[in-house]
C-alpha cells in the first residue's frame, strides 16, 4: 500500500517502517485496542479534516467502555493530529488513530500493562471507487450484527470487526460489493463499516441504536444536512422486507462517505440508479467536506 513517510506514535513521529510493536501486544492477542478513521480533504482553504472534534470524543467514549486510560488529552490528540498532516505535508487522507495495549505480559487481565496511541495517515480514495456515484450490490448477511449483551456495539474497538470482517468476505465471495447485517431480532443494523439509510415517500429513514448500530459521524452529518434541506428522517426499526422496497437506500461512513445501494439480495431498489434524494444529500455532503458550504466550516479541522 501507499504511505506517508510519518507516524506519530506514544508523542513522537518516526518512520513509517519503524512503527512496530511486540508480537506479545495484549491487544492483538484479545482484539481490545480502539481505534477511530477520519478523512482529511483539500478545500480551497488548504487541507482539513472532517469533524476530529467528534471522532475523538467517540475514540475516548470507546475508551472509557473498556475501562481503557488514554494517556494524552483530545486537546493534546487533536494537536498530534495536525502536526501529523503538516509533518507529511498531508493534502487528502485516511487517518487512523488506535489505542491498544503492550506486551508486558500474556494474561488476560490488562491491569499493569502500557497504554499506547499511534496515528496514521494513509492515502485512500472513495471505498468503493466509481460505484460512489453508480451504486453498490449488497447482499444480507447470514452472520448477524453483535448484541449489546455480547460486547458494545457503542465502543469501536478492534474485536468488534471480526463480525465485520466475516459479513464482508461472505458477501464479496458471492459476487456482491458489501454486506448488510441484520440484528439478532431479524431487523436491519448496518454495513460492515457503514450505517445505512432508506428512502420511502420522500423521506429518511434509518435505524435506531438499539439495532446495535455504531453511531456514525457520518451519519449524524446526513441527518443535520437532511434537516436544514427539509427532508425528515425517521429513526426506526427496519424489517428485512423494507429495504427491498426502498424508493432509496444508501450507506454512510467515514470510509464509504455517502454510496448508494442499488441492488439487495438482487432485487433492485428504486429504478437501479442513484436515487434523487441520495444524490441530493451526496452532493451537499461532498461540498461540504470541500468547503464550499460556510455554513458548517465548524465541521472542519483545517491543519495550516
Amino acid at each position: 500500500m501507499k504511505n506517508f513517510p510519518k507516524i506519530w506514535m506514544n508523542g513522537k513521529f518516526v518512520k513509517f517502517e519503524d512503527a512496530k510493536i511486540h508480537v506479545l501486544t495484549h491487544s492483538l492477542h484479545y482484539g481490545n485496542a480502539i481505534f477511530e478513521g477520519l478523512r482529511c480533504y483539500e478545500t480551497g482553504k488548504g487541507p482539513a479534516v472532517f469533524r476530529l472534534r467528534e471522532h475523538l470524543n467517540r475514540l475516548f467514549n470507546s475508551a472509557k467502555t473498556y475501562c481503557m486510560r488514554i494517556p494524552y488529552s483530545k486537546e493534546e490528540l487533536r494537536q498530534a493530529t495536525l502536526s501529523l498532516l503538516r509533518a507529511n505535508k498531508v493534502k487528502e487522507c485516511y487517518i487512523r488513530p488506535i489505542i491498544f495495549y503492550g506486551a508486558e505480559h500474556i494474561g488476560l487481565e490488562p491491569e499493569g500493562l502500557s497504554v499506547n496511541v499511534a496515528l496514521i495517515a494513509v492515502p485512500w480514495g472513495h471505498y468503493f471507487g466509481e460505484k460512489c456515484e453508480k451504486g453498490v450490490r449488497a447482499k444480507i448477511s447470514s452472520w448477524c450484527r453483535i448484541n449489546p449483551l455480547i460486547v458494545p456495539p457503542q465502543a469501536k474497538s478492534a474485536g468488534n470487526y471480526v463480525n465485520s470482517l466475516l459479513a464482508k468476505m461472505e458477501a464479496t465471495k458471492a459476487g456482491y460489493d458489501e454486506a448488510i447485517l441484520q440484528n439478532i431480532s431479524g431487523y436491519i443494523a448496518e454495513g460492515p463499516g457503514e450505517n445505512i439509510f432508506i428512502v420511502r415517500q420522500g423521506k429518511l429513514i434509518t435505524p435506531p441504536v438499539h439495532a446495535g448500530i455504531l453511531i456514525g459521524v457520518t451519519r449524524d452529518s446526513i441527518m443535520r444536512i437532511a434537516k436544514d434541506m427539509e427532508i425528515e428522517t425517521i429513526i426506526r426499526d427496519i424489517p428485512r422486507e423494507e429495504l427491498y422496497i426502498a424508493d432509496e437506500a444508501f450507506f454512510t461512513g467515514t470510509a464509504a462517505e455517502v454510496t448508494p445501494i442499488v441492488e439487495v439480495d438482487d432485487r433492485v431498489i428504486g429504478n437501479g440508479k442513484r436515487g434523487q434524494i441520495t444524490e441530493k444529500l451526496q452532493s451537499a455532503f461532498f461540498g461540504i467536506l470541500r468547503g464550499k458550504d460556510e455554513r458548517y466550516y465548524d465541521w472542519l479541522e483545517f491543519v495550516y
